[in-house]
């Protein structure tokens, strides 16, 4: 157990996670630009990115890079400067440190070293999107990237599936029609949807509506810049997942749009048994043609 006093004076410096704009600079803090004024160094994801938004609030603190690619060897550096009582800013491209960013580690080392992590509240597309998203936003599970393999992707839509509460998802422009395919295959047609594009920038946008219409959407639209998916839970959790198991497929065939979506054909023949309350082996016989 470990107790921390995150404002008393101690020996050793402080890392303070510090927000950035997710798109509008106008959505940085005063407390956020004094504290990166503030600290002798900053640990910014990239150093580059970072300048531009150091620069624009005239904050002249010095950087290091701190990143996915770094992460072991920096943090020994930043634990002993900590620890020498220097003050330390940890920031991201863009919102919060250790969301879908780097950050996590360097907490648990500041931890398991007695020396105090300090958050400061912020920007955080997440969020942002499901409040303005339409969709019920409590409880939620902020669940970021989806897996890229298909057959990680189809077992983590499918148990996803399933959850009641809000999901809050990161989508890249380029792979989100697959994702949208995905999840519509799982979820089922009637899922609500809310996308939200280029949030707090000038081409902000909203598209709301069921997996069926948003992918349709996606697939006529040139698509640009990140995207914020939130979908509604499951309002019967267990109940058949309508858009695998329909009467117009036989199983075979339903096992087969799972392996076209990127599914082995074990994930697949296990996801088309849940769909249609079916144990394994059925769905495993009518696939390969076999009989009991």
């Amino acid at each position: 157990m470990q107790t921390q006093s995150s404002f008393k004076t101690t020996e050793t410096g402080t890392l303070f996670l510090v927000p950035t704009p997710i798109g509008n600079l106008d959505d940085m803090t005063y407390r956020a630009i004094d504290t990166l004024k503030s600290v002798a160094l900053i640990a910014a994801e990239d150093t580059r990115n970072t300048q531009k938004l150091l620069n624009h609030f005239e904050i002249e603190t010095k950087q290091i890079s701190f990143h996915e690619h770094n992460t072991q060897q920096r943090i020994e550096t930043l634990i002993e400067k900590l620890e020498a009582g220097d003050d330390i800013a940890q920031v991201s491209d863009a919102g919060m440190p250790s969301i879908s960013d780097p950050g996590h580690e360097l907490v648990k080392a500041c931890i398991e070293a007695g020396i105090s992590v300090v958050p400061l509240p912020g920007a955080n597309a997440g969020i942002t999107a499901l409040i303005a998203s339409g969709i019920t936003p409590q409880p939620f599970t902020f669940y970021g990237f989806l897996p890229r393999k298909g057959k990680e992707l189809t077992e983590a839509v499918t148990t996803l599936a399933q959850k009641p509460e809000a999901l809050i998802f990161y989508e890249a422009p380029h792979r989100l029609k697959k994702t949208l395919q995905a999840l519509l295959s799982t979820f089922g047609v009637d899922r609500k949807v809310t996308l939200g594009r280029e949030l707090t920038k000038k081409f902000e946008e909203f598209i709301r509506g069921d997996l069926e219409e948003v992918l349709a959407w996606a697939t006529e639209t040139e698509l640009r810049g990140e995207f914020v998916m939130i979908v509604a839970g499951n309002p019967a959790p267990d109940a058949t997942v309508s858009a695998v198991a329909t009467e117009s497929l036989s199983l075979p065939e339903q096992v087969e749009a799972q392996i076209q979506q990127g599914a082995s054909p074990n994930v697949a023949i296990k996801t088309v048994a849940k769909a249609n309350g079916l144990k394994k082996q059925v769905v495993y016989n009518a696939y390969h043609e076999l009989t009991e």
